[in-house]
């Protein structure tokens, strides 16, 4: 049987029906309602996120008020996407104090506590609507993910990717949520396939669109600075090579100016074009965080700002300071403020289906062998993002989550399939290939049935009969969204007043009806309530807040007392609830 091919892929004849007319296109546009309607169902069970409570405000006053001040270790674009419903809804608007002597960060968690206060009838409503435009996000990489598979290889290989992204819990887990971790994936994405497309086919609009691109990808989500020396790079090599091409240096250089200029101008558009001057609290904040280094951060600030926004570098700046500082982590029964250089790794491991962990371990082997063998040059656009991504997660001390891993999620689906429609161009095994094929799904798809709507604690096999709170922590486990359930099992109990330690459970409790009391120290550990809650990461103390006074050691055993007993109820596997003997 005849074969065409695209570059150095197999296309399957037209006469495959499968492939023929818009029956691609269709079967992709079915995954993806399918998955919509997961995710819809979802937000409707669960309370927001611990990060949301702070997203969401900090949105709706970058979209109104154009202040970049809140939350500014996250750049806006995503903030300002999700908080475009709010246009209509019109909450209440708690006046933000001005500039005095509070920071950003205690300025920007002040304002969550009144915004939410001040429109807490409105709770849920503001909660669901701010997580459409994510689940937009969501279908669209879905799409871009199916387009560009195509591209690289045929219809049924996108079709085939796009499945694979539609059944991974993380992708579900993370789909609905305000943050930048899912829109990170989709810029890094989307930037890797403007590459493409410019390196096949270098013109002016592909530069123009490579620079728009690079720019959303820069303030989508800080981590993806990368993108600045990825596109250095490769137009730096464009640019040398060109005469190979029959092309000349000149106007590559042109190109790749005009792409920079543009990527700047998103960037400062993002930002309405502010310059404003770091405020004195900030300046303070500097100063005593980094003080041997402190005034040639402000006078790089200062001297950068013409190019770019004030407070675009100054989230740089606190994400770079986090990143140096570290964050309480937790990874298989050790605790590390630094982290280690493994936890990606480890937690990609165990926080993926088994079927996708094998695939994406099978398709990284087989891509390299293509591309160091076969030299399949195409490999590259895949393999490069992965490659420089894993470096900076290896590197990185904030061990918080696998949602940081996310951008690399899209390679290794549009990998996987490759891989899986190989499979259907050795003849001999056929149907073979599609019995695998179709098993893969099944085991994948039955973990997405099995795991609904408890996504965000998603463990595979691999964990054995550990409890996940004894693995890993933090957004891994518990991220805050089960309060409702939670708060809905107190009340059919006749409570509405519990102690607790639990991820966002401060401020959502009182939203479902039920009074929190707060036992985190340096509280007094007397409880006066029927019951105790407590999320996991609590639980495993690895985000038990400490204090001078509080050893490490204590900190991480505050809640030991309760590892071993057993609660009445668990609540999406990660908020744990505990009768007061």
């Amino acid at each position: 049987m005849e074969t065409r091919r695209r570059g150095d892929f197999a296309i399957l004849p037209e006469g495959q029906r499968f492939l023929q007319g818009r029956w691609p296109q269709l079967i992709v546009l079915a995954l993806l309602a399918v998955m919509a309607a997961n995710l819809l169902t979802v937000i409707k069970r669960k309370s927001i996120t611990s990060d949301e409570v702070v997203h969401i405000p900090a949105g709706y006053y970058h979209l109104v008020a154009g202040n970049y001040t809140l939350n500014n270790e996250h750049p806006p674009l995503v903030k300002i996407w999700a908080a475009l419903p709010l246009l209509f809804l019109q909450p209440n608007e708690p006046p933000l104090a001005e500039p005095g002597n509070e920071n950003s960060f205690a300025r920007t968690h002040a304002l969550d506590g009144d915004f939410w206060t001040t429109n807490a009838r409105e709770f849920e409503t503001i909660s669901f609507w701010t997580r459409l435009p994510m689940i937009v996000l969501t279908l669209l990489l879905g799409w871009l993910i199916f387009m560009f598979t195509k591209e690289l290889s045929n219809p049924r290989a996108g079709v085939l990717a796009v499945a694979l992204y539609s059944l991974e819990p993380t992708v579900l887990a993370h789909g609905r949520i305000v943050h930048t971790d899912l829109p990170a994936a989709l810029a890094y994405f989307l930037f890797a396939l403007a590459l493409y497309r410019y390196h096949r086919l270098p013109s002016f609009r592909s530069s123009l669109i490579l620079g728009v691109v690079t720019g959303v990808a820069l303030v989508t989500k800080f981590s993806l600075v990368i993108v600045g020396p990825i596109f250095a790079v490769a137009m730096g090599a464009w640019i040398l090579r060109a005469p190979s091409g029959g092309l000349t240096r000149g106007k590559m250089a042109r190109h790749a100016l005009v792409a920079g200029l543009m990527a700047l101008a998103i960037i400062n558009l993002a930002y309405r074009f502010q310059r404003q001057p770091i405020i004195p609290a900030d300046l303070a904040w500097i100063a005593a965080r980094t003080p041997e280094y402190a005034q040639a951060i402000i006078s790089g600030i200062r001297g950068l700002s013409f190019l770019f926004p004030t407070y675009y570098l100054f989230g740089l700046y606190n994400v770079a300071l986090h990143n140096h500082s570290g964050h309480a982590a937790f990874l298989l029964g050790r605790y590390s403020d630094l982290g280690w250089w493994y936890y990606f790794p480890v937690a990609f491991a165990l926080k993926t289906t088994v079927a996708f962990l094998g695939l994406a371990i099978a398709s990284l082997l087989w891509a390299l062998w293509r591309l160091l063998v076969r030299r399949d040059g195409q490999l590259v656009f895949l393999l490069a993002p992965i490659a420089a991504y894993l470096v900076i997660s290896l590197t990185s001390s904030i061990n918080i989550g696998v949602r940081h891993f996310l951008p690399v999620f899209p390679f290794l689906f549009v990998l996987g399939a490759l891989l899986l429609d190989r499979l259907f161009h050795v003849l001999k095994w056929r149907y073979l290939a599609g019995v695998f094929v179709a098993a893969l799904f099944g085991v994948m798809g039955l973990e997405a049935a099995r795991t609904y709507p408890d996504y965000v604690s998603y463990f595979n096999q691999l964990r054995g009969d550990q409890p996940r709170w004894r693995l890993l922590s933090d957004s891994n486990v518990e991220w805050g969204d089960d309060v409702k359930e939670a708060a809905a099992y107190l009340r059919a109990r006749g409570e509405t007043r519990v102690s607790g330690a639990t991820s966002a459970g401060w401020l959502t409790f009182r939203f479902f009806g039920v009074d929190y009391v707060d036992i985190l120290p340096p509280r007094p550990k007397a409880i006066r309530t029927n019951y105790v809650v407590l999320g996991a990461s609590f639980l495993n103390g690895s985000t038990v807040p400490g204090n001078a006074e509080l050893p490490e050691t204590e900190r991480e055993n505050y809640f030991a007392a309760y590892r071993d007993r057993e609660p009445e109820a668990v609540f999406g596997n990660s908020i744990y609830l505990y009768r007061v003997r």
